[in-house]
This record gives C-alpha cells, structure tokens and sequence, in this order.
C-alpha cells in the first residue's frame, strides 16, 4: 500500500510537533535514574551543550540523542531522505558536527560526556542506566 504524499502544511504540523526536551526517550532514562536515587538537573543552560541530564558534582553530562536528528548509521540512512535534500542533509551533518564540538569542549572543560541513541533506551534502558551510574560514582569519587 503506498503511502499518501503529505501536504507541507502536514508536514510543517509534524514538524513542530517535535520536542526538544522531555522526549519519551528522555523521560524514560530519567526514571530509571531517579528511581535508583540519582539526582540531576535536567537542560542545563550554563554546561555547554544544554545536556538532557548533568551530574554537576561528578561532571558528567549525559545527551540523549534521537537517531534522526544526530544521524545515526547516516552514510547509509542518508539516502533515505527523499524531500529537501539540499535543507535536511547539511542540517544533520550540522548536528552531527556540533555534537563532536559539545564533546570536545566539555571534555576539555573535565566533564565526561555520555551519548545514547534513542533505540537503546527504548531496548534496554537499566543497561544505558548502569552505564550512566558507573560514571556518577566515579565521578563523585574523583572529585574528591
């Protein structure tokens, strides 16, 4: 069955219907951290790059990146963008390249800096928890 081609009204709608904080992916990790009695703060202005989720003793800064908007596999997801190509491609390799930035400054600045895909919080988010808990405790250790 093929799919009915959406108006760019439709599309615009679809587009701004878009979050940028508070994603299910997001909340989702959030959870499973709060519930193992980690405390963050969520959107930091002040830390370069505004991650989803910061450590601010440990100095740890997690992001939570959607695989669209971050590129994920893009040398082969890249030609399944049919419709303003010349608009979509420079604005994710854009992200792409402004994530390697955020990563290099606050490392430079002594933060250690946490990505996960969207799919894997949706497959196993007690794993990408581990991850991120692991890195609290050592964190606060070296901090010290």
């Amino acid at each position: 069955m093929a799919r009915k081609k959406k108006t760019p009204e439709q599309i615009s709608y679809n587009m701004r219907r878009v979050r940028n904080r508070d994603s299910k992916i997001e909340v989702a990790l959030r959870l499973e951290l709060w519930h193992r009695g980690l405390r963050y703060r969520k959107n930091v202005k002040r830390v370069t790059g505004k991650p989803d989720i910061a450590f601010m003793g440990a100095k740890v800064a997690v992001f939570v990146d959607s695989e669209f908007w971050h590129g994920y596999d893009w040398e082969n997801r890249k030609s399944d963008i049919k419709s303003r190509r010349e608009f979509w491609i420079p604005k994710i390799e854009r992200n792409m390249e402004r994530d390697r930035e955020v990563n290099e400054i606050l490392t430079a600045e002594g933060w250690l800096v946490l990505r996960f895909w969207g799919k894997d919080i949706k497959t196993d988010v007690s794993s990408c928890a581990d991850i991120v808990e692991k890195a609290v405790i050592n964190g606060k250790i070296q901090s010290r």
